[in-house]
């Protein structure tokens, strides 16, 4: 039986130009991408229908020595097609996808001295998230989930795994509180914003702070609510970081304040901002309504300083900001915001890359950038309009699926075949080779090809009624195969 491309043939038929290889004494033919993003920017793949996720469409990058290495992850959550985690590589290619709608805060951390995938799952109401936290392996495989202790539910603003492999999460509960001096009622509905530290492994609750205890309702610029039951959430955090010194750091959005919380008593041990800012604040370091503040190795903070819902500033950006602790001055060192003077409502995120570039994540705003330290875009991407990630990041990432390559086959004139094939979130893969045979036990090599994003498309001429595909790494190593199936 023998195995062929007609190149010829191929040509004509599909009126295109073909990518081509010549190994192991066969001539491959790699279709032109046949499987893009549906005009709707929607993925639809023929080797995996199953997957439909939103598709970003890449509009900004620049030469791949200038932005940082790793792939970006993001979590659509609403809008245009299938939602979940999902990373993408640099020309918005999907690398994996996994279907589980809910998702939030979607990002690589470390459990026990190993690459994790870990996100929020759960329920949103009024805000917030009453849901858990899932922990999977390099292999898409799940390995711990955690909940909020103490009978608090976990919220999705945060789940920040720390080197003592303890989780740093968010909850809310609803509480009562004399409002009268804000003009509300004696006995007022409020939601009490919660951080906890939860050992993972047992689940057992290390630390728990609540901001009525230690931060009064006179400090937020939220509105009350006029309707007294309708409850006041008139802190809402929205993350958490450890400071050098093992402290925490908090976000609070409706007191535009960053708090530093000792980690066993609970005080607050100084505000960043807000209505008693112990920090004499330097011009442009006042964010509002902001999320994601980190603390770094050189002492700045970064914080995504969304500037509305209420309106404050003209556009969302990202600063880092220089905080003088024995001179309790802040100063600001570095601002980022979007050519398209983006001004997002709600969520986001800023992080720093290891090269020192930016990235940013829009929140609501269907936009993903970096930038360089200095503030040149590098890389831009928008989602359909319809669609959020509440976060998104970049990151160094090895996938390694348990399950098989998947492949489809559809035929054509004179014994030729197309094939499609994909494997969700194997990173490895550098060429596709495709085996034919006479019986499943009897495949051989036929050709190689390519890779060319999630799915390549690959055309053989054969009379073998048995095909698979072996996928292979860079050095040649076989990764994993198909099953063999009958044409």
């Amino acid at each position: 039986m023998g195995n062929k491309v007609t190149r010829r043939r191929f040509l004509r038929a599909l009126g295109a130009a073909a990518t081509c290889l010549g190994l192991i004494n066969t001539v491959g033919c790699a279709l032109p991408r046949m499987s893009p993003a549906a005009a709707k920017g929607v993925w639809a793949f023929r080797s995996r229908p199953d997957l439909t996720p939103a598709a970003a469409e890449v509009t900004t990058t620049q030469a791949h020595d200038e932005t940082a290495s790793g792939y970006i992850f993001a979590a659509s959550k609403e809008g245009t097609g299938d939602h979940g985690p999902m990373i993408i590589d640099d020309v918005g290619q999907l690398v994996w996808y996994g279907k589980y709608g809910s998702a939030r805060d979607f990002k690589m951390q470390y459990y026990q001295g190993r690459p994790v995938l870990t996100w929020w799952e759960g329920t949103v109401v009024h805000g917030h998230g009453i849901g858990e936290y899932v922990i999977f392996d390099s292999s898409y495989r799940e390995i711990a989930r955690v909940r909020a202790g103490n009978g608090f539910r976990g919220d999705l603003h945060e789940f920040l795994i720390s080197p003592q492999d303890t989780a740093l999460l968010t909850s809310y509960a609803p509480a009562r509180i004399d409002l009268s001096s804000i003009g509300g009622p004696k006995y007022g509905r409020v939601w009490d914003s919660i951080a906890q530290e939860v050992d993972i492994e047992t689940g057992r609750v290390l630390f728990e702070w609540h901001s009525l205890e230690h931060v009064s309702i006179e400090e937020s610029y939220f509105k009350r609510p006029d309707d007294p039951y309708h409850l006041y959430d008139y802190f809402h955090i929205n993350s958490i970081d450890v400071d050098h010194d093992d402290n925490l750091i908090i976000s609070s959005r409706n007191t535009c304040a960053v708090y530093k919380v000792e980690r066993n008593s609970g005080e607050v041990l100084w505000r960043l901002g807000g209505k008693k800012s112990d920090f004499k604040m330097g011009p442009g370091t006042q964010s509002a309504w902001q999320h994601d503040a980190r603390r770094h190795n050189d002492g700045t903070i970064t914080v995504f300083d969304n500037g509305a819902h209420p309106k404050v500033h003209d556009q969302s950006r990202g600063i880092v900001i220089e905080i003088d602790e024995e001179k309790m001055s802040a100063t600001l060192l570095q601002e980022y915001t979007s050519p398209e003077k983006l001004l997002t409502t709600s969520q986001g995120n800023m992080q720093l890359l290891p090269n020192a570039n930016v990235f940013i994540g829009w929140g609501s705003a269907p936009v993903i950038s970096e930038f360089s330290y200095e503030g040149k875009l590098l890389f831009n991407a928008h989602f359909p309009p319809d669609v959020e990630s509440y976060r998104a990041f970049r990151f160094p990432w090895k996938g390694h699926p348990t399950d098989a390559p998947t492949v489809v086959a559809e035929s054509g004139f004179d014994a030729e075949v197309t094939l499609y094939a994909s494997w969700n979130g194997a990173t490895e893969v550098v060429t596709w080779e495709v085996l034919a045979g006479p019986s499943p036990g009897q495949l051989k090599s036929a050709a190689s090809f390519p890779r060319d994003g999630f799915e390549t498309a690959m055309l053989v001429q054969t009379s073998d009624p048995y095909v698979a595909v072996r996928a292979k790494d860079r050095f040649g190593q076989a990764l994993g195969a198909s099953a063999p199936f009958k044409i």
